[in-house]
């Protein structure tokens, strides 16, 4: 992953709040799945090549090769089984795991039966693993109005069952917020929280209309912000969480797009934190970019975010968890209690 990490990250406890269920699959897991699922004919070093994308519509065309991987309720219950370890060894103490149902009805696949096998799937892992996890639910923008609110829709249906959000994501350009205003009213009006992936590769008018259109309580990305300082400052007053994800905009060329440069030096993150924005770190797709939580960590240190800084993310995750208010009293607690125990 290119960067050293400290011992005292790795003890860290940790929360991740942008985290996709099918980007977790890392080369040896997609081809796990390839071969379990007939696709013979294909080697690791070529799996390696389709991961080895430089640009937004690469890395949109891997997500959509690895998901076309997963054609059984089972085969989206062994990669949460191999998730939940993943994040038990970085000390992460609770995630929130996007399941892209807008694929899976893309697909044509039984959202239903697919959400009960990784319901199941958690409960037998829960105790092994330690990881507490809610689910969001995520539709593709690219796909149309229409898509989206039957998204929607079936996301509101399981929000007994531990779906606790509806997000959108997929081409920004192609799916302006203003198209999807009555999928999101109807998350809101029944109670779930709103994340939105906005300003990842569009400017800043993409991250006001997630705010003013869509409700956005969180949103995802939030690169672009940078571009407008009165969006800055009232991401800061408000106190509006971004869920910032460093490797993901490297490997996607979101930030040579919005900067201009290649290196995650450039990242606005440290301005972010510096200016008071609420900032949160997470990994997005930890497979396809060939990092963890543990290391978008040590990253954030590496472009110049105090250890202080850090800490503060973290806790952040915390505070901003869409889990219950008493769950997420539960998990600050835990980690205040343990931060004290951390190395130097």
């Amino acid at each position: 992953m290119g960067v050293e990490i400290p011992a005292w990250i790795e003890r860290l406890p940790k929360a991740e709040l942008h985290l996709h269920l099918e980007g977790t699959a890392d080369p040896e897991t997609a081809l796990e799945l390839a071969h379990r699922n007939g696709a013979r004919g294909e080697t690791l070093e070529s799996v390696r090549a389709r991961y080895a994308y430089r640009d937004f519509l690469g890395f949109l065309k891997t997500f959509k090769w690895v998901s076309e991987l997963l054609r059984q309720p089972a085969d989206y219950a062994f990669l949460l089984r191999r998730l939940l370890r993943r994040l038990a060894e970085q000390n992460v103490l609770y995630a929130e795991v996007t399941l892209s149902a807008g694929v899976v009805l893309w697909k044509r696949q039984e959202l239903d039966a697919v959400f009960v096998a990784l319901r199941e799937a958690y409960e037998k892992a829960r105790k092994e693993f330690l990881v507490e996890i809610v689910w969001i639910f995520d539709a593709v923008r690219n796909l149309g109005p229409e898509h989206v609110l039957d998204v929607a829709r079936r996301t509101v249906s399981w929000k007994d069952a531990g779906v606790v959000a509806f997000g959108i994501g997929g081409d920004e350009q192609q799916g302006p917020p203003e198209l999807f205003r009555e999928a999101f009213d109807l998350v809101r009006e029944n109670g779930l929280h709103v994340t939105v992936h906005a300003g990842e590769t569009a400017g800043p008018e993409s991250i006001w209309g997630a705010l003013r259109v869509l409700g956005a309580e969180r949103i995802g990305h939030g690169l672009a912000a940078f571009h407008d300082a009165e969006l800055m400052a009232y991401l800061a007053e408000k106190q509006l969480p971004l869920e910032v994800c460093l490797t993901s905009n490297l490997r996607t060329g979101a930030l040579r797009q919005q900067t201009g440069q290649e290196e995650l030096a450039a990242h606005p993150v440290r301005e972010y934190c510096r200016r008071g924005l609420r900032v949160t770190l997470s990994t997005d797709d930890p497979g396809l970019f060939e990092t963890s939580l543990s290391a978008e960590c040590a990253q954030a240190l590496a472009v110049g975010l105090t250890r202080e800084d850090l800490v503060g993310t973290v806790e952040t995750s915390f505070a901003s968890a869409f889990c219950p208010p008493a769950q997420r009293a539960a998990l600050r607690a835990r980690f205040k209690e343990n931060l004290a125990s951390l190395p130097a």
